[in-house]
């Protein structure tokens, strides 16, 4: 089972403020954990949303807007795709993320292929696969 572990913004990822060399330390060292068990397959931190920007659909408008974003507890600051047996393993995984108090992470489940049942017909699953391969090189 694949989860995300998203990461969620705060004043001082918003404003743009770097952690410290001791969370960068206790950070590296638990993603090489994580890497050494075969838990970790992606993760990254995020600019601030002042960087970013939005594109609402409606019909065949898009509209843009860029950042920066309100309502601070909504926004992403980072990330990790983690693969494990269960959502328990991936809560047991992330307890142990350094963060200190204030810091607030949540952890959703990956769609699989299978997850779509007959909805995904043999040439989607194909494609799905193709690119998949195609993204691994």
């Amino acid at each position: 089972m694949r989860f995300m572990v998203i990461v969620k913004a705060d004043k001082n990822s918003e404003a743009g403020v770097m952690p410290s060399t001791e969370l960068l330390t206790a950070m590296g060292k638990f993603n090489e954990a994580m890497v050494k068990a075969g838990v970790m397959l992606a993760g990254e931190g995020l600019h601030p949303s002042s960087n970013g920007a939005r594109i609402k659909f409606s019909g065949k408008d898009r509209t843009v807007t860029t950042g920066p974003f309100a309502a601070t507890s909504e926004l992403v600051a980072g990330f990790w795709l983690i693969q494990v047996k269960s959502r328990d393993e991936a809560i047991e995984w992330m307890k142990r993320a350094p963060f200190d108090g204030g810091s607030e992470i949540e952890i959703r489940q990956v769609f699989d292929a299978e997850d779509f049942g007959e909805a995904l017909t043999p040439e989607l699953r194909e494609q799905e696969q193709r690119l998949r391969a195609q993204v691994a090189k």
